[in-house]
């Protein structure tokens, strides 16, 4: 009797929010061998590499890394530098031209980190990079958008031995580039995703609740409503929703 042939291997970048989980469903479902990487890169929101390691761990990827840059150095955006996070920006009201690049956005961050993904698919010989990105309920940074990812993909494979002499093309993985928030809170929930492990907010409390104002967490919220379901993390403040600990009393 034949074998079954042993899963290939994938790369995916976690970041311990709610679309990075869902992805790694995805690509777990798809049947794919997963290798994880976080980044602790200098981010207000550090609590997201505790949930990454958490998520990883319940997830059973083959190897999860934990890779540490200072973009401190740089600084340049509200996530890196003291720049106070816009909170209670009314996104709905908001078009794309209007909403412009907000202070959030960390410059080249995704370029850096697909190009860490792209040296650990080489040596673990993977084709297969997954990101979850999203160019629709998203907070307006430029490499979201499917134009970056099909570019970078291009100079993926014009840059690697495997894509010029191994024969094997390369692909950036984008399976949320075109859901709406709801859509992909439905997606992970079909999967079993546990959305209560992650962890989406720009500006969290000390004891990790999440601010309920930023960007973030507005569209997390929006997301969960648009679903007809409750978001199970804690919230110090979120309109309209009252928190978890409060409505228990």
């Amino acid at each position: 009797m034949k074998s079954p042939s042993a899963p290939s291997p994938a790369v995916l970048l976690l970041s311990g929010g709610l679309d990075s989980t869902t992805v790694l469903a995805v690509a777990q479902h798809e049947g794919f061998a997963v290798n994880a990487l976080t980044f602790r890169y200098g981010q207000r929101h550090a609590k997201e590499i505790e949930a990454a390691k958490r998520i990883a761990r319940d997830a059973g990827v083959i190897q999860h890394r934990v890779i540490d840059i200072d973009l401190t150095v740089f600084g340049g955006s509200a996530l890196t530098a003291s720049t106070p996070v816009p909170k209670d920006r009314d996104l709905s009201a908001l078009s794309l031209e209007a909403k412009g690049i907000p202070v959030t956005y960390v410059p080249a961050r995704n370029t850096i980190f697909l190009s860490y993904a792209l040296a650990f698919a080489e040596v673990i010989g993977a084709t297969d990079i997954f990101i979850g990105v999203n160019a629709l309920d998203y907070s307006g940074y430029p490499d979201c958008r499917p134009e970056y990812i099909r570019a970078f993909e291009e100079m993926a494979n014009l840059a690697t031995r495997a894509g010029v002499e191994g024969g094997r093309r390369l692909t950036i993985r984008t399976p949320l580039i075109s859901l709406t928030k709801a859509a992909i809170i439905k997606l992970g929930k079909s999967l079993g995703v546990d959305y209560s492990a992650t962890t989406s907010c720009y500006d969290p409390a000390e004891n990790g609740d999440a601010c309920g104002r930023c960007d973030a967490c507005q569209l997390r919220l929006k997301g969960f409503g648009e679903a007809g379901l409750d978001d199970p993390i804690e919230y110090v403040t979120a309109p309209g929703r009252p928190r978890a600990r409060e409505a228990a009393r």
